[in-house]
């Protein structure tokens, strides 16, 4: 149904916006989500109350580190002072902070052999970029060596290019471009080390490890080896080539890293546009294969990325890929229990009974929220357990049900199975049919269709999960979790399962923050935003999200970087942290010209936070980070305390 304010029945004396914040505040007040003033009793009792089961969305959501700050009681969580927008070509951090550039796109991570030198015109080949920092950082984790808070390895994703910079007449026309740009895509896992208060790769590490469009994985799980899996080149439907717009991340209790592919349709098209014969199954348009040539042109030179040479190819794409950082010569698993969608990114919880728990965004507009819950029980420092649990489970799908009071942006939710069992899904052949033609299988349960899902977080103590609901632009029919119409500036979500177990197939939710703009005058008082976005916070398009150790939940943007019109006084894309109890947003970061904020994590004593700038310059405007005629590079930036303390405080 769709909400809007009945100006003529408003109270006596109440404009439309004030009487949206009263509906707002009511409804929050009305469920005992957060409070509206002030830290009383009741807020710091919803914040610490002892849920079963333990967070893992936030990087302080893993099990505990020695050295790990104690929690801080939640009225005190922001200490910084936060700053306003920026819209120069650079970075700027809180006073008292300092941010420093780390491995740039194109950073060689060994001293000889190929790539070992950074030329830094676009005219390094395939070989070269294979061993160099992939482009486009994303998703990000710091695994800590032996507990330690000065070594460890950080592993990223680069979910794509940008062509006009990758080569130097700034399109792929060759089968060594092709390859190149194929390299330039996927993880990279890179030992880093602090010595004299500087962080530095430590380049020939065996450690170092370069995982591309060509690497070598393994499909596991119920879909493997299904008939929907197989090509040409692979009858066994179990082994393909290569990761592709690896977006947002997560990892696991036992020490592995999450990937997540997403917009992978863009590599697939087609050479042979003239034969009437061959058009898209009903398959690639849900999951939008072109239906001709794609900018890259991959079908060109490979004919596993032409859709009518290679059917089934797309089918082995759109998987959360799981990696052991610790063993270069590992292979890569594609998991497939956990369904074929736009993945954004992968937080997990632990169940009351042992069971992890993966919850997972699909990125594109009014597409769904996933859950999925394994089969088996997490055992702490058993590895055999462990290796495979992401092999067998339950995927679910969300429903977000309206609440009682119209328009208050609250209400509660079920998880719907996508099994055999379910009767809804009797159309499909098999599990492997539901799990490859995932987004079908929804649309059939009758799932909640979202703004934009993307990344998903968990607190580390309540269990409350938090997802960004990044933008929908083409909204028409609203409802009380996707409120707004032509929604342009996005907002973040929250559930509490019910009894607190991450493995409950029934949840309340409530809305955050609706993100807006009220430094200007908006028809729809919803575009102003809910009362904790003000002038001095003021954003659109929430995409990265993640807690740390204290609670402490941290919101990046990828949105509208004009600074004009509707999105006038917003500035370059930023970082900024919510206190989720009183709901308070500060601004802590801001990012380069034409770029997008996103990925986040700490060091075990959370001392130093590690982000990610992606795609500076996109439009032609930027040359950062090392300024003048230089190319603009995607980087890993560094976050310190110059007093040496916790980051946030």
């Amino acid at each position: 149904m769709k909400h809007e304010i009945d100006s003529e029945n408003l109270p006596t004396n109440t404009s439309p916006n004030e009487h949206f914040q009263t509906v707002v505040n009511r409804a929050v007040s009305r469920r005992g989500f957060l409070l509206k003033t002030g830290v009383g009793a009741a807020a710091v009792g919803f914040l610490s109350a002892g849920l079963t089961g333990c967070g893992g969305g936030g990087d302080g959501g893993e099990p505990a580190t020695p050295g790990t700050p104690a929690p801080t009681p939640p009225g005190e969580l922001l200490g910084f002072t936060p700053i306003p927008t920026d819209t120069a070509d650079r970075v700027t951090v809180a006073p008292g902070y300092t941010a420093s550039v780390l491995a740039p796109w194109g950073t060689p991570l060994f001293t000889t052999g190929p790539g070992s030198n950074w030329v830094g015109d676009g005219s390094e080949d395939a070989a070269a970029q294979a061993r160099q920092m992939g482009d486009n950082h994303d998703g990000i984790h710091y695994f800590a060596i032996a507990g330690k808070s000065d070594e460890g390895l950080l592993v990223m994703n680069h979910e794509y290019t940008n062509v006009q910079y990758l080569f130097t007449n700034g399109m792929v026309d060759s089968l060594d471009d092709a390859n190149k740009d194929l390299n330039a895509h996927g993880v990279s896992v890179v030992h880093i080390k602090r010595s004299g208060g500087a962080w530095n790769i430590v380049r020939d590490s065996l450690l170092n490890r370069r995982i591309t469009g060509s690497t070598l994985m393994q499909l596991t799980g119920p879909a493997a080896g299904d008939a929907l899996l197989q090509t040409s080149a692979d009858p066994t439907g179990t082994a393909v080539f290569g990761t592709l717009n690896n977006c947002g991340n997560g990892w696991t209790p036992w020490g592995t890293y999450l990937t997540c592919e997403e917009n992978f349709n863009q590599y697939f098209g087609t050479t042979d546009t003239a034969n009437p014969g061959q058009v898209r199954d009903a398959n690639m348009v849900r999951y939008g294969l072109a239906s001709g040539t794609t900018a890259r042109r991959y079908e060109t030179y490979h004919d596993r990325f032409d859709w009518q040479k290679e059917p089934n190819e797309s089918n082995r794409f759109g998987w959360i890929v799981e990696i052991d950082p610790f063993d270069a010569s590992s292979t890569p698993k594609k998991r497939t229990a956990l369904g074929r969608i736009k993945h954004e990114n992968a937080a997990y919880a632990i169940a009351a009974d042992g069971r992890v728990v993966i919850y997972m965004g699909d990125d594109q507009a009014n597409d769904y929220i996933y859950k999925f819950v394994t089969t088996g029980h997490y055992i702490a420092g058993d590895t055999v357990n462990n290796r495979n649990l992401l092999d067998s489970g339950t995927l679910y799908v969300a429903r977000f049900n309206d609440g009682a009071a119209t328009g208050d942006m609250m209400g509660t939710g079920e998880w719907l199975p996508m099994t055999t069992a379910n009767p809804a899904l009797a159309g499909f052949a098999s599990l492997a049919d539901i799990l490859v033609h995932t987004r079908q299988a929804a649309d059939a349960l009758g799932a909640t269709p979202m703004d934009r899902p993307e990344w998903v977080t968990v607190h580390p103590q309540t269990n409350e999960v938090y997802v960004t609901l990044t933008n929908n632009s083409g909204r028409a029919a609203t409802d009380d979790a996707n409120p707004r119409p032509a929604n342009i500036y996005g907002q973040i979500v929250r559930w509490r399962e019910a009894g607190g177990d991450a493995a409950a197939l029934t949840f309340e939710w409530d809305i955050f923050v609706l993100a807006g703009n009220p430094t200007i005058a908006q028809a729809n008082p919803l575009d102003r935003g809910t009362s904790n976005v003000n002038v001095d916070n003021t954003f659109n398009s929430p995409d990265g999200l993640g807690f740390d150790s204290a609670g402490r939940l941290w919101i990046q943007t990828d949105g509208n970087y004009s600074n004009a019109g509707r999105y006038a006084n917003q500035g370059n894309n930023q970082m900024l942290c919510a206190n989720p109890v009183t709901r308070e947003i500060r601004r802590f970061f801001v990012g380069p010209v034409e770029c997008e904020v996103t990925g986040l994590t700490f060091t075990p004593d959370h001392k130093t936070l590690f982000i990610n700038i992606q795609h500076p310059g996109e439009g032609g405007n930027s040359h950062w980070p090392e300024g003048g005629s230089a190319l603009p590079r995607s980087a890993t930036i560094v976050i310190t305390k110059d007093d040496g303390g916790v980051i946030g405080t």
